[in-house]
């Protein structure tokens, strides 16, 4: 294979002396932390902490502090200002919650775009050029996997792979594939696409997979499990996901900034979002690519040490992590108790808690992620992440957190809670206004009055705190936009100025129709989790968004008649407060064809060809993304339709897979063990494999990891009886 540094002699083969699918079990400790007792600070492990941070967020907050404060007298002013009723209040309330949190994105993002023009912070000595550091560390690359396409994946980590070999960097690095995959056909695609990418790759001492067959906690269980069985043999890892690529000369800076600087727990990436077809794809990764970095500069700016952690990307001090991001469960039932979904923000913050720097360096290039390609599966994502991130309140009472830590919680559980806030505050606006247009105001309230109480709406300045909100909102993005016209490559990468701008345009049409949509939607679920429904773990699709049009419509049709109705309420009250909400009116209205044009790829990629929404990582595509998308459709087009039967097929597979079964355990009073009871009894009935392979798939799971299980299905995979 062309770029790759193949060892002098292949690899043994499974059942070979010397073939593992893992190296030796280096255990680490991982205690469960206590959000009650006070926490345990190493010495000498607290950040400094400087003036000028301190005056970063004092100039941060106190800008949003007081633009919500003038916006806030504005709205009071508005309302009439005499006493308010009680409808009013809550009006004015929810303007205040909905409005402060434009004000802090806005403040952070002033200095995001201040930080853009003045160019790279160079934060821990990190340097954006010149030849890559060599780390004297190993650090662990870890996958972990759930029900993911298995040619995704080992095409990603092939194309990490093989950048790491053309760095000559490849011995200070061990690559890990932990799968949680549930789905017997996907577990057996992924074991064969294990072999295959060592034998691509003639690495099989560096390359190691791992299943596990109870995927307790989820992906923050299975990155625990990693550390707790291997962590001590690797001072760093660089957690991954399944489609994330990086580049050698990123990883090498990374790890060479973690060795240098023993305070420091982890460095956060800003991932670029690249690989997008479809419209909506293509519209979260402009934005991502063009906002992004601006948003970015300002939170790393204002954040300090204090930084917050997104899952993925991210490389991590494993003694570190060990010591202090060991997740507890929480109290109740779910949605809100038992794990911890959302556990990379809460992770941070114990890491923090415990004086590790995080840091987030967000102009540091060179790793890349994908963007669901769709309306419904970010909906999908979504709902998981709401659960996830509800769930922080239990955690926000811990002791010792730091109050940045705080603040990323609260930003977790705002960035849901707002969308039910706002559809609250645009009813109440409807209610307030039906009651000034059919109920009769009371003049003369009773007690002593010398004057009547005129109930007063200032139109007028109505107007004018809409405008400096929408003002507020999309300020960011001409932030942005000039702030890209400094940089050369990456306007013309953009597609110039001109196109730039028309893309931005396009996107923030679109996503200013989409957005009440998406409100509904959240509002929908926080009140689903509320209620006690669970989200439960799905895997995402990653390619394309389309969906048949009644499908669509079965998602979608809510939307558009609570949005016509809605429309309707506000033309009884008067035709002007209908033009006031027609942009969230037609939203809802045409949430349906929306949804369903904007999954789907041609116009994506007829956008494309006009030159809008472009990036400039798909005017010129890294080595490293262009390896893995050519390694992707190459692998996906020769790869068989997942199949059980394979197993049975392809002798040296079913060798491997023996391998790879963990060592027997004694059974449980769990669901696995049920599932394995359950599977063994009905493979004594089943008369020929096609039947046995019919199992249910928890059942078929669980026998073919089992030594017994996988005796009597090699036995009727020969034909006995």
């Amino acid at each position: 294979m062309d770029g790759v540094t193949r060892p002098a002699a292949a690899p043994p083969a499974p059942g070979e002396e010397g073939w593992r699918a893992l190296p030796p079990e280096a255990p680490l400790a991982m205690p469960v932390q206590s959000l009650r007792a006070r926490p345990t600070v190493r010495p000498g492990g607290r950040p400094s902490q400087l003036t000028l941070v301190w005056l970063r967020r004092l100039l941060v907050i106190g800008a949003a502090i007081a633009l919500t404060a003038f916006a806030a007298r504005e709205m009071w002013l508005v309302l009439g200002s005499g006493k308010p009723t009680a409808l009013q209040g809550i009006v004015l309330v929810l303007f205040v919650v909905l409005f402060a949190w434009i004000a802090l994105s806005f403040s952070s993002a002033v200095c995001g775009f201040l930080r853009l023009l003045a160019g790279p912070d160079r934060r821990l000595g990190i340097a954006p050029d010149g030849p890559p550091p060599m780390p004297g560390v190993k650090t662990a690359l870890l996958m972990p996997t759930y029900n993911e396409d298995p040619s995704r994946v080992m095409a990603g980590l092939q194309a990490i792979h093989e950048s790491l070999a053309a760095a000559g960097a490849l011995e200070r690095f061990d690559i890990f594939i932990l799968s949680d995959t549930t789905q017997p056909e996907i577990w057996v695609a992924e074991e064969a696409a294990f072999l295959a990418l060592r034998e691509r790759t003639g690495d099989a001492t560096r390359i190691f997979y791992r299943r596990r067959p109870k995927n307790t906690e989820r992906k923050a269980g299975n990155i625990a499990d990693w550390v707790r069985r291997w962590g001590d043999a690797y001072p760093q890892m660089l957690v991954l996901d399944a489609d994330s690529v990086m580049e050698a000369d990123t990883i090498l800076r990374l790890a060479d900034a973690m060795e240098r600087h023993p305070d420091v727990g982890l460095i956060q990436t800003l991932p670029i979002i690249a690989g997008g077809n479809t419209l909506f794809a293509r519209m979260q990764q402009f934005a991502g690519r063009v906002y992004g970095p601006l948003i970015a500069e300002g939170i790393a700016w204002w954040h300090g040490a204090e930084g917050n952690y997104w899952g993925h990307n991210a490389i991590i001090r494993t003694r570190a992590f060990a010591d202090a991001a060991g997740l507890p469960e929480l109290h109740g039932r779910k949605p809100f108790g038992g794990h911890i979904m959302s556990h990379d923000f809460v992770e941070a913050a114990l890491m923090r808690r415990a004086g590790w720097a995080i840091h987030m360096v967000p102009w540091l290039r060179g790793t890349y992620e994908e963007s669901p390609p769709s309306l419904m599966d970010l909906a999908i994502r979504d709902r998981r992440w709401c659960q996830g991130n509800l769930q922080h309140a239990s955690v926000l009472p811990a002791r010792g957190l730091h109050w940045v830590s705080r603040l990323h919680l609260l930003t977790g559980i705002g960035s849901y809670i707002t969308a039910p806030i706002w559809l609250l505050f645009l009813v109440m606006g409807v209610v307030l206004a039906i009651q000034a247009r059919f109920i009769r105001p009371e003049y003369f309230p009773a007690g002593p009055s010398l004057f009547p109480d005129w109930p007063v709406v200032d139109p007028v300045r109505a107007m004018w705190v809409f405008i400096g909100t929408m003002a507020l909102l999309l300020a960011p993005k001409l932030m942005a936009w000039f702030a890209l016209l400094f940089h050369a490559r990456d306007r013309r990468g953009s597609g110039g100025a001109i196109r730039a701008f028309l893309s931005i345009l396009v996107e923030t049409l679109v996503a200013g129709l989409l957005a009440p949509v998406t409100m509904l939607t959240q509002s929908v679920d926080v009140v689903g989790i509320l209620l006690g429904r669970d989200s439960g773990w799905n895997a995402q699709r990653r390619d394309d968004g389309s969906l048949p049009l009644g499908q669509v419509a079965r998602l979608y049709w809510r939307h558009t008649l609570f949005g016509l109705a809605f429309g309707g309420a506000a033309w009884l009250v008067s035709p002007y407060l209908a033009l006031w909400m027609s942009p969230v009116v037609l939203g809802l209205a045409l949430a349906i064809p929306l949804a369903a044009l904007t999954a789907r790829r041609d116009i994506g990629v007829g956008l494309r060809r006009l030159g809008l929404l472009m990036t400039p990582e798909e005017r010129e595509t890294p080595a490293v993304l262009a390896r893995a998308r050519q390694l992707q459709q190459e692998l996906t087009a020769a790869a068989p339709e997942p199949d059980v039967l394979r197993l049975f097929r392809e002798p040296a597979l079913l060798e491997a897979h023996r391998g790879m079964l963990p060592p027997p355990r004694r059974p449980r009073l769990d669901p696995l063990d049920t599932a394995l009871l359950l599977g063994l009894a009905r493979l004594e009935e089943a008369e020929s494999l096609a039947e046995a392979t019919r199992l249910p798939r928890a059942e078929l799971a669980a026998v073919l990891a089992d030594a017994r299980g996988l005796r009597r299905l090699e036995a009727l995979a020969a034909g006995q009886p």
